[in-house]
């Protein structure tokens, strides 16, 4: 008669259902569509940088940091001042996207 461990104390990988394998998927989409519209508003921010003041660019940077903050809150992030002072958004481009 042979022995085997239990169960829960087993280290070999256990079966993920479908829904587990799907959910870690759907974070995984999610978490890759931030990081694309992270890098979209970083780069309209820079060209922004060079032309403040051309009313084209502000309504570009205004559309990135709508997406932006649209994808965050997709990802339950609720909370916009950290990346408004990491990005360096400024204050005419919030006030076009309605944010304080």
């Amino acid at each position: 008669m042979s022995l085997r461990m239990p169960q829960t104390l087993s280290t070999s990988p256990r079966s993920d259902t479908g829904f587990s394998v799907l959910q870690a998927e759907l974070l995984a989409e999610q978490a890759a569509a931030l990081g694309r519209t992270g890098r979209d508003l970083e780069a309209t921010l820079t060209v922004l940088a060079r032309a403040p003041d051309d009313e084209a660019m502000i309504r570009s940077a205004a559309h990135a940091v709508w997406a932006f903050f649209v994808q965050r809150e997709a990802c339950g992030l609720y909370d916009h001042e950290l990346p408004i002072a990491h990005y360096a958004i400024p204050k005419t481009v919030l006030a076009r996207v309605g944010a304080r």
